[in-house]
């Protein structure tokens, strides 16, 4: 009896053994892409504020400890988030047509940033130098440089343009009404603010109410006088020269 009980223990063990190999090998190793897809899910389910090593250890399903050989810390964690955001962006062609090339980036850049909304301010309020960002940045440059914008210049356009983009996303994402309830609170703005002083604004606000007007901002309206502007720029840089 010990002899048997000795032998299916031992057979047990080994298969045991066995299928924890099998399930290793079948296991996606852990990498930084890997490590850095699932920082993206919580970020985008929870916010970055619920990024720490620990919870990202437990979405991929190991010890914290782990995450080191992958990213430094949270700070660099970061850092590859927003990397990962700046390749989903569309890259300008360098040598296509600018303004075309302008508002397909812009647009791309500011659904990407809707998609992800926690990533916007990652972007202005740090240094970005990771390839995806050089990559997206220089193509931007080299588009406008190349179309006859001075470096200078392009400079300029590239961030009045980002400008556009980042402002008007964060005002879409905090933003404290939807939509559909614009002419309602435009409603109850006229009847609770005394007309006397802002005739202007009950005005406005009237034609929201009267659904005259939709009160929508339009990313491309705004998009589109920058482009204008900066079309008028060009004509008179190439006339200089």
């Amino acid at each position: 009896m010990f002899l048997f009980g000795s032998m299916s223990t031992s057979k047990k063990s080994s298969r045991m053994t066995t299928q924890k190999a099998t399930q290793k090998r079948g296991r996606e190793p852990l990498s930084q892409e890997r490590v850095l897809r699932a920082a993206l899910e919580i970020a985008d389910r929870e916010g970055i504020d619920a990024l720490s090593m620990r919870n990202v250890a437990a979405a991929v399903g190991v010890e914290a400890m782990s995450l080191y050989h992958h990213v430094a810390n949270k700070e660099d964690m970061l850092a590859g988030l927003v990397e990962l955001v700046a390749g989903e962006i569309e890259v300008p062609v360098i040598g296509g047509a600018w303004r075309a090339q302008m508002k397909k980036r812009a647009r791309s850049a500011h659904a990407v940033l809707v998609k992800h909304r926690w990533a916007t301010m990652l972007f202005v309020s740090r240094p970005n130098v990771g390839p995806n960002m050089l990559r997206y940045v220089n193509a931007t440059l080299g588009c406008l440089v190349e179309a006859g914008f001075s470096y200078p210049m392009a400079d300029h356009a590239w961030q009045v343009i980002d400008g556009h983009v980042y402002g008007f996303t964060l005002q879409k994402l905090n933003f404290p009404f939807e939509p559909d309830q614009y002419a309602a609170m435009a409603k109850h703005y006229i009847e609770s603010t005394p007309m006397g002083p802002y005739p202007f604004l009950h005005e406005l606000a009237r034609h929201v109410a009267d659904h005259r007007h939709d009160g929508l901002q339009d990313f491309d309206f705004g998009l589109d006088m920058i482009l204008d502007g900066l079309e008028k720029e060009l004509a008179k840089q190439k006339k200089k020269r």
